[in-house]
């Protein structure tokens, strides 16, 4: 059972190029990246205290900032992922996505050792919480097709561009990336 520690969050919201995002931070790291319109089931959490000054929070947005600045290309934060432990095997998986390359839902599917379970991948991929830094943007359909975003689709084109170093969002429309 989690102790009333364990359950405490701390929350601020930040101005970005792709919109406002609500940083959430637990005890033990980044819990959560939030969209402006997110849908509250997909990322359930408990109520959180909003602390801009929050050592987690504070180091997310400079980290955030960075990288929509073109000068941070990995993060290096706490994260603290609450899932199933399929979800966490994705949500780990994602954060082995080089910046500026994509993988399929069945390449995922395969790295994590449950190659037929690629709608399971795509949905632990919609549920992650910590959105941009674990990048489910980079992750697309098998025909190298954008395919379903928190964020949505324009946004996630958005993300593959200022990782492809253009400000073109629909060169981003067929990136493939690396097919390993």
């Amino acid at each position: 059972m989690k102790s009333h520690e364990d359950m405490k969050r701390w929350s601020t919201v930040i101005q970005t190029p792709v919109g406002a995002l609500t940083l959430v931070a637990s005890t033990r790291g980044l819990a959560a990246v939030l969209w402006e319109n997110d849908d509250p089931q997909r990322v359930p959490l408990e109520p959180a205290t909003s602390d801009a000054e929050h050592p987690v929070l504070r180091q997310a947005a400079e980290q955030l900032a960075e990288y929509f600045g073109g000068q941070r290309r990995t993060f290096d934060l706490p994260l603290d992922f609450a899932g199933t432990p399929f979800q966490r095997s994705v949500w780990s998986a994602l954060l082995t996505i080089p910046y500026g390359q994509t993988r399929s839902y069945a390449q995922i599917a395969r790295q994590i050792g449950s190659p037929a379970a690629v709608r399971a991948v795509g949905a632990a991929n919609g549920r992650n919480p910590i959105s941009i830094i674990a990048p489910c943007h980079r992750v697309i359909g098998s025909s190298g097709k954008l395919t379903g975003f928190a964020g949505g689709l324009a946004v996630k084109a958005t993300l593959l561009a200022l990782e492809a170093g253009t400000k073109n969002p629909r060169s981003a429309m067929g990136a493939t990336g690396d097919p390993s």
